[in-house]
């Protein structure tokens, strides 16, 4: 069964470090392919309190998206239980060139405990088993390197839009079946995230099949992102999910609904 499971919906810096929303990132299963995308503090205990429980040592990658500390605390931690402590060395490490080489949050002894390390770069095509992805354009993330994802499976098109400000070329490199957006702001602000009016303008031109909004900040969560996602599907006629903590997302049910 393909799924997506979300071990934390929490975004931007005061939701994270008060957990007011879980921040361990988020797990899929596609196509019998496990993969551990932005491991953020918590994550490990949120894999072995999940119900079910997911086993870190079933994984086959783990993808940083960027650097910041609540998509990457626990890459470290997750690459050992992926590794059994580097006892069995499986599975790659997929992360953009400065989280590796400019104030690195991949530890070096680490690294050897996986397969392969491989680094994530614009416009590049990436495997894990039969599942590809892509790393379409570098987003506008503070000073960071940060890449949102396309995924590729035998069913269905799963986009991630990571935090970025908001630029027009978005809309056309994440055009997919299921859509998840990062959306940490209520208003438009100096700080480089997308907004409800951004994700809203970005949801109205992809139209996927389902649109599935997470790592919320502050002003996301004191207006209650659930019902933002109830004022979006309305307005836009489209199926729109507000995430929450320990979510699991099947995407086959949905593509059974939304035919």
């Amino acid at each position: 069964m393909d799924y997506i499971k979300f071990l934390g919906t929490a975004g931007a810096r005061i939701v994270v470090s008060k957990q007011l929303r879980a921040s361990g990132g988020t797990w899929l299963c596609l196509d019998d392919a496990n993969i551990y995308l932005d491991p953020g503090p918590g994550a490990l205990v949120k894999c072995t309190s999940s119900r079910p429980k997911l086993d870190p040592t079933k994984l086959d990658a783990i993808i940083l998206s960027h650097k910041h500390l609540d998509h990457s605390s626990d890459v470290n931690v997750m690459i050992e239980a992926m590794t059994e402590g580097g006892f069995k060395k499986r599975g790659t490490l997929f992360a953009p060139q400065d989280a590796l080489s400019v104030d690195p949050v991949v530890f070096k002894y680490v690294r050897s405990y996986v397969k392969e390390v491989k680094i994530l770069k614009e416009k590049n095509s990436y495997q894990i088993k039969d599942v590809i992805f892509t790393t379409p354009v570098k987003h506008i993330h503070g000073s960071v390197e940060t890449y949102g994802l396309n995924f590729k499976t035998s069913k269905f098109t799963i986009s991630f839009i990571v935090d970025t400000r908001f630029f027009p070329e978005l809309v056309r490199h994440y055009r997919a079946d299921i859509l998840i957006i990062n959306l940490v702001r209520l208003k438009p602000s100096h700080l480089d995230h997308l907004c409800l009016d951004e994700a809203k303008k970005i949801i109205g031109e992809v139209r996927p099949r389902v649109a599935i909004l997470t790592h919320f900040g502050m002003t996301i969560l004191r207006a209650r992102p659930w019902k933002l996602a109830e004022q979006l599907e309305k307005e836009l006629g489209l199926k729109v999910i507000s995430a929450s903590d320990g979510m699991m997302f099947e995407p086959e049910k949905w593509k059974k609904i939304t035919n």
